[in-house]
């Protein structure tokens, strides 16, 4: 039995492992986050993070110089519908261009799946906007999980694994991914700091977005294997 698992474990390859443990924990974390949702009054940790860009005892004066109210706006602009459909577009259209259908297909349904994702736990959580600061954007949607948030983590990571898969070495790889990660992470926090999430909203949001993206990559890197589908016609 033991030289069974041995044998088993010795077959999965370190980016296969790395990925399971994502999907897992990001799991874990959405639910025990849904818990701090659900709650009748905010968690400590959710009013002292969101207080925090604020000045004390001004919670509709944000910290920071004047210019970086606009700054975090453009940030938080990464994470839209508008440019996530954008850029997920210009990447299918390039896909098909290049034959490479299959992977076209995937991200399609990478993205597209998220969004399914992202609408359906909102729903189903029905958590308001945080009302204990000002907001500095408009938003009419639920809070939880963040939109913006886990919506960068699936197409941001989604797109950083396929322009990996091109790069000719590990170095520029984890760039790659690595920016794919900053920017994800970057959206998020603007999402607190301009008063339209709470922290908890964010962080549900990045852990659902990275089980997602790395769950649609083992999906893909499958049917791969098995030769399902090709990377081009």
């Amino acid at each position: 039995m033991k030289s069974t698992a041995n044998a088993l474990f010795n077959k999965l390859e370190f980016p296969v492992l790395l990925a399971g443990l994502v999907i897992a924990g990001g799991m874990w974390g959405f639910v025990e986050l849904v818990e701090a949702a659900r709650a009748t009054t905010p968690h400590a940790f959710d009013t002292e993070i969101l207080l925090a860009f604020r000045h004390a005892g001004q919670p509709d004066s944000p910290i920071g110089p004047p210019w970086l109210q606009g700054a975090v706006r453009d940030v938080t602009a990464l994470g839209s519908s508008a440019v996530l459909v954008l850029i997920t577009t210009a990447t299918i259209v390039y896909l098909l261009l290049i034959r490479r259908p299959a992977t076209a297909l995937f991200m399609f349904a990478a993205v597209a799946g998220g969004q399914v994702l992202s609408s359906l736990l909102k729903l189903e959580v029905d958590r308001p906007r945080p009302d204990l600061v000002s907001h500095l954007v408009n938003e009419t949607s639920l809070s939880f999980p963040s939109g913006h948030a886990m919506l960068s983590a699936v197409t941001y990571l989604t797109l950083g694994s396929l322009a990996a898969r091109f790069l000719p070495d590990r170095g520029t790889k984890i760039f790659v991914l690595g920016l794919a990660v900053l920017t994800t992470v970057l959206v998020g926090i603007s999402r607190v700091y301009l008063g339209v999430h709470w922290p908890s909203d964010v962080l549900a949001g990045w852990c659902a977005g990275f089980a997602w993206a790395m769950l649609c990559w083992l999906a893909a890197r499958l049917l791969q294997r098995r030769k399902v589908v090709a990377d081009s016609d």
